[in-house]
């Protein structure tokens, strides 16, 4: 197979922060990795770790603490040592949740049932959308670049004032966004002249997908936008709940990528490539792969786009520089001691344990088991008339698996801890380990009460 390296630019790689935020410790030990893989650059989404100031404090996180400015000032200086820019993402548009949430934000959403989107008729919307890049810009002394993202700017075009403005013939929802992005756009450069701008393209796109990438790239090169960039995935969008995710989707993603940019390298020029790892679909959705469990795909991903194609020597450099035996998180087995290599490693391989026995078909369904469905149904349950032979069989079944599973479970809270703040650690284990832990505890004490009550003879 034709080897096709990723063109030279900039390689970012987006830590997505409205969810898990990494202990700041963690942060700089991933930089140090990155460095050593090519990357240049950091997409910091901060939402709500931004440590805003004044009327904006209440964007701050509540569940945990944001990152101090302290803290964002060691991220920029750990990047900087190692040759990368760090380049903020903040949103001006869609995907607004974490402020348009709040009581004293709510008048500026498009409509009032869809939080993440901002009416583009309000000025104070620009104005707050303003205050916040301010303080983000104050806080990043070196700053070249701003992403101002604007992806999935959801029921635009459906408030009063939106539909007033749009039924004057020629108006359409495609000007309505523009006119906002470059509202924006130009208080940005009335600020900062010498500030480069980024955003998603997704609202811009405006054809069906049959239309190939190579038309669309050029499409946008010819309308005046010089620098494109590519964006990739190597987590968080294989599925909203996703817990482990699986490296050869995501090297499909850029196995794909690497073939438009060779296709058009004669007429349209790449900036650089993304490489996106959301943590959450968005701030009000659940966590998705947390980026210990992640860094496999990860690093596969980078050494794809440094080798040009995926094969045996493209993996082997991967599980040499890891420390592991195989690109995929589910088969990985350490083969070098030490955490130096993989940051993480223990945590991912904890997780990707808890995880397999979770999903494990006699666990997880215990419920519509032949034993639990045959002699223990409400039926037997509401008139406590069961067989005690089968209900402690299924009694001791359920112990024992739930033995195992809060061992697994304490493994993995422990070493998680030392990652991620405490309500992040809380949040997985519900979203994870509750809906098949509570089903467990609740038949195991049902047998219980229910056989007490046939002894006593209630």
């Amino acid at each position: 197979m034709e080897s096709l390296p990723w063109p030279k630019g900039q390689k970012l790689v987006h830590l997505d922060l409205k969810g898990a935020p990494p202990r700041v410790e963690y942060l700089h030990k991933l930089i140090d990795l990155f460095s050593q893989l090519g990357v240049n650059g950091l997409l910091v989404e901060y939402e709500d770790m931004f440590p805003y100031e004044g009327e904006l404090k209440l964007l701050q996180a509540t569940t945990h603490s944001s990152y101090s400015r302290e803290e964002v000032l060691s991220l920029q200086e750990a990047a900087k040592s190692k040759g990368m820019e760090v380049i903020p993402l903040i949103q001006t548009f869609g995907h607004m949740e974490f402020v348009l949430k709040h009581r004293t934000m709510c008048h500026l959403r498009e409509v009032a049932h869809c939080v993440g989107t901002l009416n583009p008729h309000k000025e104070d919307g620009v104005k707050l959308v303003m205050e916040m890049l301010r303080q983000v810009v104050e806080l990043h002394p070196d700053l070249h670049t701003l992403h101002i993202g604007a992806d999935e700017v959801y029921m635009l075009g459906e408030g009063e004032e939106s539909k007033l403005w749009l039924a004057s013939p020629g108006q359409t929802v495609e000007q309505l966004f523009l006119i906002h992005v470059a509202k924006v756009a130009k208080a940005i450069k009335e600020a900062w002249p010498q500030m480069h701008i980024i955003m998603w393209d997704d609202m811009m796109r405006g054809m069906s997908q049959d239309t190939l990438n190579v038309s669309l790239l050029e499409k946008y090169c010819s309308a005046g936008m010089v620098d494109v960039w590519a964006a990739s995935s190597f987590k968080g969008s294989t599925s909203v709940h996703t817990c482990v995710p699986n490296t050869h989707r995501h090297v499909e993603n850029h196995r794909q990528w690497l073939k438009v940019a060779a296709s058009v390298s004669a007429t349209v020029k790449l900036k650089g490539i993304a490489l996106t790892g959301w943590q959450r679909y968005d701030h009000l959705s659940v966590l998705c792969e947390l980026i210990p469990v992640a860094l496999p795909s990860l690093v596969t991903c980078l050494q794809l786009l440094t080798d040009g194609q995926f094969n045996a020597d493209t993996q082997r450099k991967v599980t040499e520089k890891l420390g592991i035996s195989s690109v995929e998180v589910e088969n990985m087995e350490r083969v070098s001691a030490g955490e130096f290599l993989f940051p993480g490693r223990t945590l991912a391989h904890l997780i990707v344990d808890l995880n397999s026995f979770l999903n494990s078909e006699d666990v997880r369904y215990f419920e519509k088991n032949m034993f639990v469905r045959g002699w223990f149904s409400p039926y037997h349950q509401h008139r406590k008339m069961v067989s005690p032979l089968i209900t402690m069989q299924i009694h001791r079944q359920a112990s024992t698996y739930l033995t195992v599973l809060q061992q697994k479970v304490e493994a993995v809270r422990e070493e998680m801890v030392h990652f991620y703040p405490d309500s992040t650690v809380q949040e997985w284990f519900e979203e994870h380990v509750s809906p098949v832990l509570i089903p467990l505890q609740r038949i195991r004490d049902d047998i219980t009460v229910c056989l007490t009550g046939m002894e006593s003879g209630h």
